[in-house]
């Protein structure tokens, strides 16, 4: 890789720069808010900047990855959400790399094949390789326009700051004890440059998110990586077809017999003697949904693998994956309805509603599967992956903790019961579930005693700098300014 800088190349290096203390203060200052929409905004606009006569490649499925990287940096300012809060600090710099490696690839590169990954992993070590080049770049340069003579005149300066240093010394300690108002003075000027560790801290992180921007995105401006499948490379490894057919008549058997006592015990109405559906439901849903994931990747396994077994035999596996597909489908709805039993006998929690959730998600991608075992030139990947990212997307725009809130509401008028402190633990979305609960029925059990310690305590979701400004905290510290916890006492 040769570096070759023209003053263009220095301008964006100064944005760079510019850009290094934006995600410096996004990221580093503060609790992260709407500072990360700030940030992809800029990153974004100093990118199309740099690659406005750039001829973009795989735009349809880049703007869709685009919206994602928006949608999941705009969470940050609407939502409070513990787990996308932590997530997403790795997503969403991930989803940015993909993005941009994705529409400045060569047109022939197929994104959804494993040559895609190492295309973009090639292309964030040439970003940093480029960025070593421009280091010593710079320094070459610099050293070549100071001329011998310059360096003579700056001798020439430390050794006569070097004569001075005693004699000044001498007369300020002098000048310093005649005069009190001198003395502060000077005594004032060392805090002027007293830069201490988080300063020196601050210049880093500044400096390594200037190198990296620069030489990541001057990388992907040389269009000089082309990894293309050549002719006579070795075929994918194979299975032998009676092998697979064996194995999967096997589980067949397994899932068909399990399935019946399924319809046994949902569709008929009966448990085993001593059991209710609550303790039902708690035994073997995370095995069932393990089972599931075990049978999604072997089929996804057999059908990569099985593309040359001839005839009659792949017509056979093809209808021995069917019904393993199908049993996967009847697993997980037995998953989902214990989960369900499980929530209406204990409430609703984040981790059980994400659960359900990516039971629904996993159907979507059985039924699909199960589409791609009939019709072979279907890409597995391809779905996989765009329907994994508008579900992830989808989970941080929703707003999950406030399903949860409005679940447990549902189920406590159904019940009377509710678990206060877990809507508590929800953050700001909780906290206004509470207020919420306190107006319909302020005599819940510890609800108000709850609530008071949470007003006094409202100066922590105030957002105190502009990084932080989050609009369900803010929601959150308005409501709790406004209620009157006294009002049903007559009081």
């Amino acid at each position: 890789m040769e570096v070759k800088l023209e003053r263009k190349d220095w301008i964006f290096f100064f944005l760079c720069f510019l850009l290094g203390i934006v995600a410096e203060e996004a990221f580093f200052r503060n609790q992260i808010g709407i500072s990360y929409f700030v940030f992809i905004v800029a990153f974004y606009t100093l990118f199309f900047w740099r690659f406005r006569s750039f001829s973009f490649s795989h735009q349809r499925f880049g703007y869709l990855v685009l919206i994602a990287i928006w949608l999941l940096a705009a969470s940050y300012y609407l939502y409070d959400t513990a787990l996308f809060y932590g997530l997403n600090i790795l997503v969403i710099p991930a989803l940015v790399i993909f993005h941009l490696a994705l529409i400045t690839s060569p047109k022939k590169i197929e994104w959804s094949n494993l040559y895609f990954v190492i295309y973009a992993l090639q292309r964030l070590i040439d970003g940093i390789r480029y960025s070593a080049l421009f280091t010593k770049y710079a320094a070459k340069l610099t050293r070549r326009e100071s001329s011998e003579k310059q360096n003579d005149v700056w001798k020439k300066v430390l050794i006569g700051v070097a004569i001075s240093f005693p004699f000044l010394f001498i007369i300020l300690n002098l000048l310093m004890s005649a005069d009190t108002q001198f003395e502060r003075l000077l005594n004032n000027i060392p805090g002027l440059f007293n830069f201490n560790g988080e300063y020196v801290f601050r210049l880093v992180i500044i400096l390594i998110y200037t190198f990296g921007f620069f030489g990541f995105l001057q990388s992907l401006l040389q269009k000089n990586i082309h990894i293309i499948q050549k002719e006579g490379t070795p075929k994918p490894f194979g299975v032998d077809g009676i092998i697979t057919l064996t194995v999967l008549l096997l589980l067949d058997l397994v899932y068909v017999l399990f399935v019946a006592v399924q319809f046994k015990y949902f569709f008929s109405g009966t448990l085993d003697e001593g059991y209710t559906y609550a303790e039902y439901a708690r035994r073997g849903f995370f095995e069932l949904l393990f089972v599931t994931l075990i049978n999604l990747t072997v089929t996804t396994g057999v059908i990569n693998l099985t593309k040359n077994v001839p005839g009659m035999l792949k017509t056979t596996i093809k209808f021995a994956l069917t019904i393993l597909v199908l049993s996967s489908g009847v697993l997980l709805i037995s998953a989902f309805m214990r989960l369900t039993m499980y929530e209406d006998a204990y409430g609703f929690t984040l981790t059980r509603v994400l659960a359900h959730s990516f039971m629904i998600f996993l159907m979507v991608i059985f039924a699909y599967t199960l589409v791609k075992i009939w019709i072979e030139r279907l890409s597995l990947f391809r779905f996989y992956f765009i329907a994994a990212l508008i579900y992830y997307a989808g989970l941080n725009i929703v707003n999950i903790d406030r399903i949860v809130v409005d679940q447990n509401m549902a189920r406590f008028e159904t019940t009377g019961k509710i678990d206060i402190q877990y809507l508590n633990s929800l953050s700001a979305t909780g906290i206004m579930g509470l207020m919420e609960l306190y107006d319909k029925q302020p005599d819940v059990q510890g609800l108000e005693t709850l609530l008071m310690q949470r007003k006094a305590e409202r100066e922590y979701l105030r957002s105190k700098s502009w990084q932080s400004h989050n609009l369900a905290r803010d929601r959150a510290y308005e409501m709790l300014g406004e209620l009157d916890l006294y009002k049903n006492k007559g009081s």
